[in-house]
């Protein structure tokens, strides 16, 4: 008989309590993220449990002091290729993927001297960081695993018999689990742990692919397509609270709320970590200090100004009632005095990409306050795709990235927009993108003075819009329309006149819509009687 299946067959006087456990008399180690490893592996050594490992995995094991058996001494065959073979041999894969239970299985490890190996302990090239880091295309490639997954999917098959740990994360109740079964691992350990490992290999690839197909043509979409993440936290519910819900992170490097730092304040829902996102990516389109103001992903009040104090007086005047309750975003520095002007009312959240310590001070007073930070401000032109669940597929489209400037604006009336008008049409538009159809929005001297979201009608929402720049005209002392003299955005086309006709009597004078209706000279004919200056997009902002 072989010395590796006579380690296998000797004797085992311990009690096992799960009658479907198995002892753990060989693990094969080869990580990429050695956090722990050394003290996992010194533990398993310690019981006994015989170690194979590869490479630098085997390197720090050895310098730790842990008796280590190289896989290549192992199976009597060099790593070779510059390492790309090492680990595909008949006796690692004979060794995992045995069934200990079936006779034909166990003679033909006898035959061709293939030893069990009851646990492998395997997580995969970091591929996704080093392209992250800027890898070129071979280097890329050469960080493509492929003996690593070959192994861990064989682990997880064979899960009845073989541990599969592919996450650090897992060392703990790995020993734990074994304390509990005089050495062994339950069933129900090793089938958690082969969904985990399913989990690893089809992110990993899934990762692989979406960059391989990048590569290929950045255009086209693929003939099939995979969504993958990481799961970075369990929420205390969803929309509502019988739902479930977690968030998961997809690897990318886009600052964001997702990767966001909580200084403090509760913990973040659903509802606030989908606003925040709405929020922050508004103030990004804006070079200028600008705040936004979100309620239920809908903003209440966006605007510029020459520092964020004075742009966030003008976004909360805009609605403040509305902004009771809100997520407020910065695309700067958060100052004590911008602050101390933000917890005078109640809010939910404030995402910024940094917060001096000054302002930390007074944000402490409202301990319930979550307070978020970047970093950085994520690029609103920047190339990505989003994918919404349907009833048996996924929707997939590239984000609204879109971008309109001056020289896009084509004037369809007799009167051109002054610059003034120009500048706040370009303001106007942008936050229009950020506002659910159907959507208008009147802005003025750079800031929001009324918002329509989400109607059926163009005309409510253009109707709707008015209502809260008169509403908000009387809050702030004003004795007519913050809609006067202002300009209005619609995210598409007016297919009739009403809705341009009712942005005219709330007091727009200059109208930025995508054109495009088959009533267009209708529309047109309705501004010039008006005597409003109208310019045409050729870009919809539908946002649903």
């Amino acid at each position: 008989m072989s010395s590796a299946l006579a380690s296998d067959t000797r004797s085992d006087s311990r009690t096992i309590r799960d009658p479907r456990a198995v002892p753990i008399k060989r693990a094969l180690l080869s990580v990429s993220d050695k956090e722990g490893l050394a003290d996992f592996a010194q533990t398993l050594a310690d019981r006994g449990v015989e170690i194979l490992s590869t490479g630098g995995t085997a390197r720090i094991l050895k310098d730790a002091g842990i008796a280590v058996q190289d896989v290549s001494d192992y199976t009597g065959f060099p790593e070779i290729m510059d390492g790309r073979v090492k680990t595909l041999h008949p006796k690692v894969h004979g060794g995992i993927l045995a069934r200990r239970d079936k006779e034909d299985h166990k003679a033909a490890m006898a035959e061709n001297d293939i030893g069990a190996i009851d646990m492998l302990v395997v997580n995969l090239y970091p591929f996704a960081a080093v392209v992250q880091d800027g890898a070129d295309f071979d280097m890329a490639i050469e960080n493509i695993d492929i003996g690593g997954p070959a192994m861990v999917r064989a682990a997880a098959k064979n899960h009845e018999f073989v541990t599969i740990v592919t996450d650090p994360q897992d060392y703990d109740a790995v020993l734990k689990d074994m304390d509990a079964h005089d050495g062994a691992t339950s069933h129900a350990l090793r089938k958690r742990l082969a969904a985990n490992a399913y989990a690893l290999t089809a992110t990993y690839d899934a990762t692989i692919s979406s960059w391989f197909a990048a590569q290929v043509d950045r255009e086209a979409f693929p003939r099939r397509i995979s969504f993958s993440g990481t799961l970075q936290e369990v929420l205390r519910y969803g929309e509502n609270p019988h739902q479930q819900a977690a968030l998961y992170l997809d690897g990318t490097v886009r600052p964001g709320v997702a990767t966001a730092s909580q200084l403090q304040g509760k913990a973040l829902s659903y509802n606030n970590l989908n606003d925040a996102d709405a929020a922050f990516e508004l103030v990004a389109e804006f070079d200028a200090p600008a705040v936004a103001i979100i309620k239920h992903a809908n903003p209440c009040g966006v605007a510029i100004g020459p520092d964020c104090l004075e742009a966030y007086r003008l976004a909360l005047r805009c609605d403040p009632v509305s902004a009771f309750g809100g997520i407020i975003a910065l695309n700067r520095l958060l100052d004590r005095e911008t602050a101390e002007e933000i917890i005078k009312i109640m809010s939910e959240v404030i995402i910024a990409p940094a917060v001096e310590n000054a302002a930390l001070e007074v944000l402490a007073t409202k301990k319930n306050l979550r307070v978020l930070t970047t970093g950085a401000m994520p690029d609103p032109a920047a190339p990505r795709r989003q994918a919404r669940m349907i009833a048996g597929g996924l929707l997939v489209q590239d984000t609204d990235n879109g971008v309109i400037t001056s020289d896009r604006m084509r004037v369809v009336t007799e009167r051109e927009p002054t610059d003034s008008e120009k500048q706040d049409m370009l303001f106007a538009f942008k936050v229009c993108k950020h506002v659910k159809s159907n959507a208008i929005v009147y802005v003025k001297d750079q800031a929001t003075v009324g918002i329509g979201a989400g109607q059926m009608s163009r005309v409510d929402s253009s109707r709707i819009a008015a209502h809260k720049a008169q509403e908000a005209a009387k809050a702030a002392g004003i004795d007519r329309s913050l809609a006067s003299g202002s300009v209005v955005a619609s995210d598409a086309f007016f297919p009739f006149p009403d809705g341009l006709i009712a942005a005219a009597e709330a007091g727009a004078t200059a109208v930025i819509q995508p054109g495009g209706s088959i009533r267009d000279e209708d529309v047109i004919a309705a501004a010039d009687e008006r005597g409003l200056a109208m310019v045409f997009t050729d870009m919809r902002h539908f946002r649903h």
